[in-house]
């Protein structure tokens, strides 16, 4: 659905062994990107992390190759949170980042993520500038002499262990509190349940097992029955669980409630706001975040920006325009006082902070409005546009009337896979399925169509 061929909305991605997920594309892209970023004459440096895919060993020896290949030494810090690995990268003053990883998608599924010297995602020139290099073929390679040399970094997950508990100041009161950590046995397994239990939390572990081939299966983010049920049998007073690369986060409070990114934000920036820290005057989320929170923000006097869906163009946004809190509805919470992109351990921290301060228990702050009935569906596609199609121009348009002032749908293309993307939103939930079913129809309509020329 996208113009590039290999990076979508958030990186590469695919199937492992499959292209472009495959060990002779990685291997290109690392030498593509490695020459992009040969500048000066210092020695050059990438740093490398993954999550606990079983296919992360591949991609990593590759990614490996294709920066020694061009002169690019690389260190190694094996799995780790992909905001670890924009942190460090910063800290190490590295050329480039480099987080094998899926999110929150299945094992057979893997990705690459970049970050640039900065510790920020690269942009969609920078990504079209090493996917030309791709494309062009094999770099000049460096001389015998002056190739890479690889390394692992011994102290990576104590230096994020340590950079996460700085992120919070003042007590956190988890002295006696129980808190579940579903970490999705994906990469936050070891550095989670050790972040809480040093600052003083009675730990209880979820998805700390990794096998290369369980991550993100029936837990994590994205499946939060277990968590649920361990934090009602377990009497915890708070469940957090992260994603594959623990840059997203949801909560679970006492009764076994999941609350998703939308009220993460709220009650971060109502916290903030309290106490003179929010900056830009409000939060900015996507356009996938729920109309419930841009009630709840504009009724304490706050603004909700929305940008176009991925962490980054948040990120993007706050930071043309001064604000230090957004994130996404599935869980990205992205805080620029303390990390460059999402991170689910820190987010928690911060909601966790935000019950000290009151007191309270998490199921009386943890939902501070109540979203509207939002509905959403995908329609597979093949070949042609099927948004220029008549039919579906028209109800789409149709949809909008019917949805009015009060509502709100949303068409995008996903920028992963060959999919278009429907979200409708309002105050009346039949309506809004009957919306949600009626534009479907017409878009599936058209794109069978189109498939079928």
């Amino acid at each position: 659905m996208s113009g590039r061929k290999l990076f979508g909305t958030d990186g590469i991605r695919g199937v492992a062994n499959r292209e472009p997920m495959t060990a002779e594309t990685v291997m290109k892209v690392g030498a593509a990107a490695g020459h992009l970023f040969l500048r000066g004459d210092h020695r050059h440096r990438v740093l490398i992390g993954k999550d606990t895919r079983l296919s992360g060993y591949l991609f990593e020896n590759a990614l490996t190759a294709g920066f020694i290949s061009v002169g690019m030494d690389v260190v190694l810090v094996g799995p780790m949170p992909t905001p670890a690995v924009a942190m460090l990268t910063r800290a190490l003053r590295a050329d480039l980042g480099v987080m094998i990883s899926a999110s929150h998608n299945l094992f057979a599924d893997n990705g690459i993520k970049m970050f640039g010297p900065d510790g920020y995602k690269l942009s969609d020139e920078t990504e079209a500038r090493i996917e030309a290099g791709v494309a062009a073929g094999t770099p000049a390679p460096a001389g015998p002499e002056a190739l890479g040399r690889a390394r692992r970094l011994d102290d990576a997950e104590g230096r994020y262990i340590e950079f996460a508990k700085n992120s919070v100041s003042g007590p956190l009161g988890l002295q006696g509190r129980r808190i579940v950590v579903d970490c999705a046995n994906g990469a936050g397994y070891k550095v989670a349940p050790t972040v809480l239990w040093e600052l003083g939390a009675d730990v209880v572990e979820l998805g700390t097992e990794p096998d290369g081939l369980n991550i993100n299966r029936g837990c994590g983010s994205t499946d939060t029955a277990a968590l649920a049920r361990r934090v009602t049998e377990s009497g915890a007073d708070i469940g957090i669980a992260l994603d594959g690369d623990a840059d997203r986060v949801v909560v679970c409070d006492e009764s076994g409630v999941v609350v998703d990114g939308d009220h993460i934000m709220a009650l971060i920036a109502s916290s903030w706001a309290e106490a003179g820290r929010l900056r830009g005057g409000g939060v900015v989320a996507t356009v996938m975040s729920n109309l419930g929170l841009e009630r709840y923000l504009q009724g304490i006097g706050l603004t909700l920006a929305r940008t176009r869906v991925g962490d980054r163009y948040v990120v993007e946004h706050m930071r043309a325009h001064g604000f230090n809190l957004g994130g996404e509805q599935s869980g990205h919470i992205v805080m620029s006082d303390h990390a460059t992109t999402g991170d689910g351990l820190l987010a928690a921290l911060q909601v966790m902070a935000a019950l000290a301060a009151t007191g309270r228990r998490a199921s009386d702050i943890a939902r501070l409005f109540e979203p509207l009935p939002q509905v959403l569906r995908n329609v597979r596609v093949a070949g042609a546009d099927p948004l220029e199609d008549a039919r579906a121009k028209a109800a789409i348009a149709e949809g909008h009337a019917r949805l009015g002032e009060g509502g709100r749908l949303l068409i995008r293309k996903s920028g992963t896979e060959p999919v278009i993307r429907l979200m409708a939103e309002g105050d009346d939930a039949a309506l809004v399925s009957a919306v949600v079913d009626d534009v479907a129809s017409a878009v599936a309509d058209a794109a069978g169509d189109a498939a079928a020329q």
